[in-house]
């Protein structure tokens, strides 16, 4: 190249802007809660990091208007983080709380109609969601997920066992192992305002109280949760929280009894009880 030519191509390539660099700032998805939201999707959340931010980000296609709480409590990992990062309307609290108290944390704060109650562990597409929600906004109370656990083992896991016999004992075996135990379940809000906030912190008392009270409840969807649930502690070989759980079907049983009577309102069958010695 001449000096001429050199000239001439500086001259030409003067103002001109330098190619623009694609960056690589990887922009931050952000939730969008309604101010006055149709349906409250709660997620009690302990050191879920992993798992927080697709579960949130399948949430928010619930609904158009709604809103995500995250109850994250004893967490170190920096779950409540990710959570505030992505937008969530989050509740604090540095120790744990206990199993399912956060449900009725998230439940009090919620502003909506329909109360989604879901897991931060457990990646649920929203599809697959979305009816239980829908369920509720056509008049059902309680819209449960029609999984009632392994029952074709031989030997029946304790849990297994109390959620098909509360349901028998409230007269609703067609219910087989659904519970309120198990997410995702809706419930309205009518049957927050009829059961109470506390009941949701034993989840087989929420569903006697729903059932003997009169409210709408269903099998609404087929969602395997047990495939999906992460494997628990184990204490001395058996799981952590079987006796929890059991316990609570037997709080249920107890309020039933106190609610109906000594047999829980079956008959005696005129038995002379009396006339014994």
């Amino acid at each position: 190249m001449t000096m001429e030519s050199g000239r001439k191509t500086a001259i030409m390539n003067r103002g001109r802007r330098p190619p623009r660099l694609k960056s690589r700032t990887k922009r931050i998805w952000h939730v969008v809660n309604d101010p006055q939201p149709l349906v409250s999707i709660i997620i009690p959340a302990m050191n879920e990091r992993r798992t927080i931010a697709g579960v949130m980000r399948e949430a928010a296609g619930v609904h158009p208007r709604s809103e995500i709480i995250v109850v994250a409590n004893g967490s170190t990992d920096g779950t409540a983080e990710i959570a505030g990062k992505h937008g969530a309307r989050l509740l604090f609290y540095p120790d744990p709380l206990g199993h399912d108290v956060g449900r009725r944390i998230g439940a009090e704060a919620a502003k909506g109609k329909v109360l989604l109650f879901i897991d931060a562990d457990m990646l649920i597409a929203a599809r697959h969601l979305k009816p239980f929600v829908d369920a509720v906004l056509s008049g059902t109370d309680v819209a449960l997920n029609d999984y009632s656990g392994p029952v074709k083992r031989k030997d029946a896991h304790p849990v297994v066992l109390a959620k098909h016999t509360l349901n028998a004992l409230v007269s609703r075996p067609d219910l087989k192992g659904a519970s309120m135990t198990a997410v995702p379940h809706a419930i309205s809000r009518r049957a927050v305002e009829i059961i109470g906030f506390p009941a949701l912190e034993i989840p087989p008392l929420a569903q006697a109280m729903a059932v003997t009270l009169g409210l709408g409840i269903k099998l609404v969807h087929p969602v395997p949760v047990g495939r999906l649930n992460a494997s628990r502690p184990k204490i001395k070989g058996n799981d952590s929280l079987t006796s929890l759980v059991t316990g609570d079907h037997l709080e249920a049983v107890s309020w039933l009894v106190d609610k109906l009577g000594p047999r829980a309102g079956y008959g005696d069958m005129g038995r002379q009880r009396g006339r014994l010695r």
